[in-house]
């Protein structure tokens, strides 16, 4: 199999009102930035039978051009293609490079999607699939039919993906790992150890495992959360994570505690980081088929907020809806409306560190007036031709960055997007 996809969005707020700004606001003054995603995806099935199958898959991937405000200065950024270290440059990278196995249990054999990442389009009903090698965390994980795809659905980091879920990646969202799954009919349950990042956001992972990892856990069950009030034939998916992360992370109670005692003179977490350190936290997801064209979701996420966010971004909690409608009531199947809102906090330590002055790889006003980060997001996916599809997209956010003294602001945006 050899396919591929391109992705380009471009977006553009018109500025707003700031009473300050600090080294990781969000930029307040009106501007307009375009990414561009590209990847080739490859896959070959090395042997393949009705109980068993292996598969070996490679991507290759470019992601350049910028986000706005420089993708920092809020929490559930307006674009999830952007990648957060921009000197990387757009050079074509690796980005999954995985060997997968499935192991039959059974003869029964029910129909699969075939996808990027799994080839099959026939897989035993019960059966324990094994994946090795580089892979994004994120492919595995946490994923909703309604809100996961910022190719074709939303495009916000925190209605996308749980924005608590500090999940093994480096930079550019990928990891080394193994994983393992359980499927059987109803329920599924999944594992992977995987590689953590040198530092917070590095693109270094650490190889030490017994120093640093990030273990995953999810459990999924394909039974309608709304079973007993709609018909039997609306779908619906229930799904429980937890993980546990161990890198070289820095307390905030530290460093707020060495800046008060003047050993510091700004608060700063990089000089309290410990080897061993223990983030942990939890989510819940869940999808529903509520009519023959809308579908719903919600997700809700927490870790302990207690040492600095790593990976991905710095939510500690987070609770997020949203819906989506197909087109067919106006004779355009192929095209979507979407719409959610999501809600964003962090824990009272966290916030702390922020308003003395201090700064995480994402955020850091100077100071900090605390208000939870609201964000409501609604597109238009319109089918163009084939594989081809163009989406106009808005955001509001309010308390950028947690903040009630900067904003609220807009985000208007159009995407392209092609399959091949």
């Amino acid at each position: 199999m050899i396919s591929g996809q391109a992705n380009i969005i471009f977006q553009a707020d018109p500025g707003f009102h700031s009473l300050y700004s600090g080294p990781n606001s969000f930029i307040n003054r009106g501007e307009y930035k375009t990414s561009l995603v590209g990847t080739i995806y490859t896959g070959f099935q090395v042997r393949s039978n009705p109980h068993s199958s292996t598969e070996l898959l490679l991507d290759i991937e470019s992601a350049g051009g910028r986000g706005l405000g420089n993708a920092l200065g809020v929490a559930g950024f307006t674009n999830l293609d952007v990648v957060r270290n921009p000197s990387l440059g757009s050079s074509p990278y690796i980005a999954r490079a995985e060997i997968h196995q499935t192991i039959g249990l059974t003869d029964k054999m029910v129909e699969a999607q075939r996808t990027t990442t799994s080839l099959s389009t026939l897989v035993p009903e019960r059966r324990i699939e094994l994946r090795a090698g580089k892979l994004s965390t994120a492919d595995l994980f946490d994923n909703n039919g309604v809100g996961t795809d910022s190719h074709l659905q939303f495009m916000n980091w925190t209605v996308d993906n749980n924005g608590s879920y500090d999940y093994a990646a480096d930079t550019r969202g990928y990891t080394y790992g193994a994983f393992g799954e359980y499927d059987d009919k109803v329920w599924s349950v999944r594992y992977m150890l995987a590689l953590m990042p040198t530092v917070a956001n590095g693109l270094d992972l650490d190889w030490n495992v017994r120093r640093a990892s990030g273990q995953n856990v999810e459990f999924e069950l394909r039974k309608a959360p709304l079973g007993l009030l709609l018909k039997k034939s609306r779908g619906g998916v229930i799904r429980a994570l937890s993980f546990v992360n161990h890198a070289n992370m820095g307390l905030y109670a530290d460093a707020i505690k060495a800046y008060e005692s003047g050993a510091d003179k700004t608060p700063n977490i990089l000089l309290h980081e410990r080897l061993g350190s223990v983030k942990y936290g939890f989510g819940l997801n869940a999808e529903q088929s509520l009519s023959e064209n809308v579908r719903g979701f919600v997700r809700f996420g927490w870790n302990e907020g207690q040492h600095e966010t790593w990976a991905y971004t710095e939510v500690d909690q987070t609770a997020a809806a949203g819906m989506d409608y197909a087109g067919s009531a106006w004779k355009r199947p192929l095209d979507k409306i979407g719409a959610a809102v999501v809600s964003n906090a962090i824990s009272h330590e966290h916030m702390e560190y922020l308003k003395l002055g201090g700064l995480g790889f994402l955020l850091g006003d100077g100071n900090l007036n605390y208000g939870r980060e609201n964000i409501a997001e609604a597109y238009y996916n319109l089918h163009a031709w084939r594989g081809a599809y163009y989406s106009f997209d808005t955001q509001a956010v309010e308390n950028p960055g947690y903040n009630k003294d900067r904003g609220p602001f807009v985000v208007f945006s159009v995407r392209m997007h092609v399959d091949f």
